[in-house]
């Protein structure tokens, strides 16, 4: 049996970590582009509220809504007027927008990211789940991205046990970024949440990436060793 991943005469070869890496966080301007909107609603709650500018909670949550939601909106503009993909522009909008109804609905600015917070929670719920069904969801993910869509790896025991904890490990990284919000959201600091959303989350999500790549590589590339000794 040939080790999963294992290429062919006639393949080309798996991108490279930083390839792979920069394709899942859409690159710098990925991340700049996905913390623009948070941003803009933080600095503008913070500038127009009462401590600074001297504005009315709500007066100063509405223009912090507007900045934002019209952050997000330009973005996918300029996109789509150069013709580039707006998947990751549609997806942020729609979880802007939502956010921003939220907050405007309970006229607290916490509630701009408690969808964020709710949602990151159910990713890990669900990456658990297929861990226990022995389905592992991170083992799918590599299948599409660096195996050409093959789920083969399910009869190679050794990397579908290395799916299974990788699997388990995003979850306690999603849990521990959503966690973080929820203690932030339960404290009522808004504007902490939105510096951590921009200054954590990232961070680690790119940290667990990076090494859940390495993992895979590892395994990978210890198989193909031993098959080329044999």
């Amino acid at each position: 049996m040939r080790p999963a991943g294992k290429p062919g005469d006639d393949e080309e070869p798996l991108p490279s970590m930083s390839e792979q890496i920069a394709e899942q966080l859409g690159g710098v301007r990925g991340l700049i582009e996905s913390s623009v909107p948070v941003l803009a609603f933080v600095l503008l709650n913070v500038l127009l509220g009462e401590s600074v500018a001297g504005l009315e909670k709500r007066t100063a949550l509405l223009w912090a809504i507007i900045g934002s939601v019209g952050s997000a909106l330009a973005i996918g503009a300029v996109r789509l007027a150069r013709r580039q993909p707006v998947r990751h522009a549609i997806n942020g909008l729609f979880g802007i927008a939502l956010g921003a109804w939220l907050a405007w609905r309970s006229g607290d600015a916490k509630d701009f990211y408690l969808p964020g917070i709710l949602l990151t929670f159910g990713q890990a719920a669900v990456l658990l789940v297929s861990v226990a069904v022995r389905k592992p969801l991170i083992g799918y993910a590599w299948g599409i991205m660096a195996n050409k869509g093959k789920q083969d790896w399910f009869d190679n025991g050794r990397l579908f046990r290395t799916f299974q904890w990788l699997t388990v490990l995003w979850a306690v990284s999603l849990s521990t970024r959503a966690g973080i919000q929820a203690v932030l959201y339960a404290m009522d600091k808004a504007n902490a949440l939105g510096i951590v959303r921009i200054l954590v989350s990232w961070p680690i999500y790119a940290a667990t990436f990076a090494f859940t790549i390495w993992a895979i590589h590892r395994v990978t590339s210890a198989q193909r060793r031993d098959t080329a000794v044999a």
